[in-house]
């Protein structure tokens, strides 16, 4: 069964209902059953549209909804033991994230595309274990982002950066030995005017527990070069990340 959509409301989809219309379809495969499918899906098609590009109205991200309803439609095979809106939501979810890859107007930062993918996963791995949507709340719970922060993480891409209100996004919960998102944010942006070579150095030195003169070695320039680059590398870093 279906539960709850994205922003907590009760009766988001009608699990009963598209799995009615379902069996439906599968019995006489007629155009006027493929519709009622269609029709019970719609809820469902709305649910990944309004969770992967919030606040937008997309005519075009919505048909490519319908699209994986479609086929999940299509395809769909009761013998395997899989609920149809499980099937479909998977579907729907695919065909979503294609057209956002191909189409989306801004390019994704690092910070962005991972926290994204851990969206992505967990949306992945609670539809395969329950069977359900997960809400809004359970998704950020997931993530350790507060829900307003994961709306504006599910923007980037779709509107230009200064658009997105970093500030929203905080972590819900401190966690032991880690960063706090929105301190890993200010860091990745910060890590990200650097250099290349800046970078490398960056990520020998702290990452890799490198030695200067491996790291040195390895980029093929002097071990008195690397310390001159990790030196300016650390002073424009605290000099971004200061307020």
């Amino acid at each position: 069964m279906l539960s709850p959509g994205p922003l907590g409301q009760k009766g988001c989809v009608q699990a009963g209902n598209i799995e009615a219309a379902m069996a439906a379809y599968l019995q006489d495969g007629s155009a006027e059953s493929l519709q009622k499918v269609v029709e019970a899906g719609t809820r469902l098609v709305h649910y990944f549209v309004g969770l992967y590009a919030p606040g937008h109205s997309r005519e075009d991200l919505v048909q490519s909804g319908f699209e994986g309803l479609l086929k999940a439609a299509k395809r769909y095979d009761p013998g395997r033991g899989v609920s149809f809106s499980t099937y479909a939501s998977h579907c729907i979810m695919g065909e979503v994230r294609h057209f956002i890859r191909k189409e989306a107007s801004f390019s994704r930062p690092g910070w962005a595309a991972g926290l994204q993918e851990r969206v992505n996963r967990f949306l992945e791995e609670y539809l395969n274990e329950k069977g359900e949507l997960p809400t809004l709340d359970q998704i950020a719970g997931a993530v350790n982002i507060r829900k307003e922060g994961l709306l504006q993480v599910m923007r980037v891409g779709w509107v230009a950066p200064d658009e997105i209100d970093v500030s929203k996004i905080r972590s819900q919960r401190y966690e032991s030995f880690q960063l706090p998102v929105e301190d890993r944010i200010v860091l990745r942006q910060a890590v990200e005017k650097l250099t290349e070579l800046q970078r490398r150095v960056i990520a020998m030195l702290f990452f890799k527990n490198m030695t200067q003169g491996e790291a040195a070695e390895e980029l093929g320039i002097t071990q008195r070069k690397v310390s001159r680059v990790l030196h300016k590398s650390l002073k424009l870093l605290r000099d971004i990340m200061s307020p």
